[in-house]
């Protein structure tokens, strides 16, 4: 029963048009999400390593201002002091490794493009 029902819900019938012409669906969305047509796939991969550094950035920058703000307001505790500079060397040491990733990843791409 769910075979006949549910092709009729989801009017799965008009997926045929929904790959061809400047009028179907996949073009409105592509349009409104800023993709050219003409974008390979190594750009839009560019795109996505561009934001997923600058997330990367971010959250490096909030783990510092809290690790600070935790050193700062320690008022000599030993354990609230340890606990900052802990957080401090975690996170240089995987900013470190996602940069070294990056450079890895950037310098592999170039000798596989040229």
């Amino acid at each position: 029963m769910s075979f006949v029902i549910f092709p009729n819900l989801v009017l799965a019938q008009g997926l045929k048009d929904a790959f061809g012409g400047t009028n179907s669906p996949l073009e409105t969305v592509r349009g409104k999400t800023g993709f050219n047509a003409d974008d390979t796939l190594g750009s839009i991969a560019g795109r996505a390593i561009n934001v997923a550094l600058t997330m990367v950035g971010l959250i490096f920058l909030l783990l510092m201002v809290y690790s600070g703000f935790l050193w700062m307001t320690a008022r000599g505790e030993e354990a609230q002091i340890d606990k900052a500079q802990k957080i401090i060397k975690g996170t240089i040491i995987g900013l470190v490794l996602v940069l070294s990733a990056y450079a890895i990843t950037f310098l592999i791409t170039n000798a596989l493009n040229k």
